[in-house]
Parts: C-alpha cells; structure tokens; sequence
C-alpha cells in the first residue's frame, strides 16, 4: 500500500513541478511520477544537508516540490527538456 502511495505523492509532485517550470506539455504521467520521486529524494537531502527538519506535512511537501523543480533545472540544463 506504501508504494501505491508514493506513486500517487510522487506524480502530483512531479506535476506541480512540472507546471512550475512550465515542462507540463513535455512530460506525461511516467515522467511526472520519476521527477516528482527523485526530486523529493534531492530536496530531502539538500535539506538535511543544510540543517532544515521537515517537521509538518506541508513544509514536507514543499520541500519535495523544490527538490523536484530542482531536478527539472538540471535536466532542462543537460538538455532534456526544452524551454517553453
């Protein structure tokens, strides 16, 4: 059940993301899902490497939403996505 969940957190993450960065049209559900995971996974790093606790539920999500725009930065700079 765990697993159904995280795909389902991580698809919504990975689509806000992707709607941030302005990708949304370039992405489709699988994308959206591996973005918005990986993200979560680098923005819960960087914050724990910078000392910040994710103590609610609403500073976790947003932690996982930067982690994940983050995630589209990089990928748009390495080339696989275009600028919209």
């Amino acid at each position: 059940m765990s697993w159904i969940v995280t795909l389902i957190i991580g698809g919504i993450v990975g689509w806000l993301a992707s709607i941030i960065m302005k990708t949304n049209e370039q992405m489709g559900l699988i994308a959206n899902i591996i973005v918005g995971i990986v993200g979560s996974l680098l923005g819960f790093w960087i914050a724990g490497l910078l000392g910040i606790a994710a103590g609610g539920m609403i500073i976790r999500f947003i932690i996982a939403i930067a982690g994940a725009v983050l995630l589209i930065y990089i990928l748009r700079a390495l080339g696989l996505f275009k600028k919209a």
